[in-house]
């Protein structure tokens, strides 16, 4: 993922995590506030209750089936919105209560306790809207949090069935233990120990914040798409000099170390981080054309003194008598002599190369011709050697440089016989798209092992067990054979398995090759 990405998604993620934290905050605070907001309205009702019960006449027992006709009762008149429930708790008052609940010490004890307390609040029970066949009830715990209760009370949220109604609505409960003059005190009544349960519906509530949630929800996803865009297009601005920074420096290698990437006048670290690429890419043009400079004179300095010292150790095989042993030392001399010769030749095309300044001479070529020729000229050497050489493949048209190619080709086949190699084949075919011609060498020498592959190609390595040590080689020629097929714009690289041989591959672009007719290929 790309820093764009990275620094898109976070913030992204950052905004949307906020966003969310403040979509919770604002419905837990409203739903704290409508739900406050409904507890006042039930201790109003509870209020108006305690101070409208005496005269509501609760206790009729025609006051039910006179609502079920249809017929508007005076307490379902004074309570439109609310949910009440009385039930007395005869023969007792709080104290009383109290002690006995504490008295009931085992499970056993307080299941007794709380079955007799319902078994009395059957008997007592006071709908007013609700449903008197489906009551409301409280569990044990509740009961008994609602006994030790300090201020006598609790809040809850329960399902309440309503009357005339199949399904439970859920309501805010509030449930007062305490005694309550249900009858007029004219009458000689005294307050009655009762629990008393007042409600209303949550569905306005819920209905609040199901909407909340979905605009909440809503503006959490818009907020989260403008901040993903904006973020994207915000670091596309800050990091596009950079790319700008990046796509120069791609550009930038051995051969074109003079140019620089663009420095952005944006007065921050990319600003800075350009500059410090140009100053190292000075830098290091400095060493790579003093390391060339140094690599192009010392091998023109070392020309004339090596021809000189090869034309005189022939001039005296030539013109004098030496003695067996000075022969041996001339022969030495002159042998040396040439080896150093093609090691400058050698150095001189690497410097070349580094410097960009290889020239290529591009030409169409027929493959299985250009091998054949190849074959055929190193048919003495292969010869003297009892080597087989072998060409296989058609003749495939691809473009490229004739006498370059043909150095990659004869050093590979140079280094399979110096290996000891019996049977080299040339061959050659076209990739499966048409685009890359692929040239291989195989020999069945000893092979080499996979850890020293790729270090071939190195500038003056050589096998520790290689014969070309021997043989006069310098270790350059892979590092030449790399550097033609590098500027042809392809690949080569080395496929072996010890004791059974190594295949060369070259692979090479097809380039501009004209269509030609089935007569035009010899």
């Amino acid at each position: 993922m790309t820093l764009r990405w990275r620094l898109t998604v976070f913030y992204t993620a950052l905004l949307t995590v906020l966003l969310s934290l403040v979509a919770l905050a604002a419905l837990i605070l409203m739903r704290g506030s409508l739900v406050a907001g409904v507890d006042r309205q039930l201790q109003d009702t509870y209020v108006s209750l305690v101070r409208l019960a005496p005269s509501l006449n609760l206790h009729d027992p025609d006051r039910l089936d006179r609502e079920a006709n249809g017929e508007v009762v005076i307490s379902r008149y004074q309570f439109p919105d609310s949910f009440i429930q009385i039930e007395e708790l005869a023969f007792y008052d709080l104290p009383t209560l109290a002690t006995d609940l504490q008295n009931a010490t085992t499970p056993t004890m307080r299941g007794q306790l709380f079955k007799y307390l319902r078994d009395i609040q059957a008997v007592s029970r006071i709908t007013i809207a609700t449903d008197p066949d489906h009551p409301i009830e409280l569990t044990d715990a509740q009961l008994a949090a609602l006994i030790e209760a300090p201020d006598g009370q609790l809040k809850l949220n329960l399902p309440v069935r309503e009357r005339f109604r199949d399904t439970p609505t859920p309501m805010r409960v509030l449930v007062r233990l305490e005694p309550l003059q249900l009858k007029s005190a004219a009458l000689g009544s005294d307050p009655t120990l009762a629990v008393t349960y007042v409600a209303r519906s949550l569905g306005g509530i819920n209905t609040t914040l199901t909407n909340l949630r979905s605009v909440l929800l809503l503006l959490c996803a818009i907020g989260a798409v403008s901040a993903g865009t904006g973020a994207y297009l915000l670091a596309g601005q800050a990091l596009g000099p950079l790319r700008l920074v990046r796509r120069a420096a791609e550009r930038i290698g051995g051969e074109n170390l003079t140019e620089r990437v663009p420095v952005p006048a944006t007065g921050d670290e990319v600003e800075a981080l350009a500059q410090a690429l140009n100053g190292m890419l000075g830098r290091l043009e400095q060493s790579f054309e003093a390391q060339r400079r140094f690599t192009s004179d010392a091998s023109h300095e070392l020309r004339t003194p090596v021809t000189a010292i090869s034309g005189h150790a022939s001039y005296l095989l030539r013109r004098t008598n030496p003695t067996g042993q000075q022969a041996e030392s001339l022969k030495i001399i002159q042998s040396e002599s040439e080896r150093l010769t093609n090691l400058i030749a050698s150095l001189l095309q690497l410097a070349r190369s580094d410097s960009g300044a290889l020239v290529l001479n591009r030409a169409p070529i027929f493959s299985g011709l250009f091998l054949r020729e190849i074959a055929r000229e190193l048919a003495p050497l292969a010869q003297a050697q009892q080597t087989t050489l072998d060409v296989s493949g058609d003749d495939l048209p691809f473009e490229g440089d004739p006498d370059r190619l043909k150095q990659v080709i004869i050093n590979l086949v140079g280094n399979a016989l110096k290996a000891g190699a019996r049977t080299v084949t040339l061959g050659s075919t076209l990739d499966a798209a048409g685009q890359q011609m692929h040239l291989s060498v195989q020999d069945d020498g000893p092979g080499i092992p996979a850890d020293q592959l790729e270090r071939l190609f190195d500038r003056f390595y050589r096998l520790e067990d290689s014969r070309s040590r021997d043989q006069g080689g310098a270790g350059l020629g892979l590092s030449i054979a790399k550097g033609i097929v590098d500027a042809h714009g392809g690949r080569i690289w080395l496929e072996s398995d010890l004791g059974q041989g190594t295949t060369a591959h070259v692979q090479l672009p097809i380039g501009n090759v004209p269509v030609l007719d089935d007569d035009d290929v010899p």
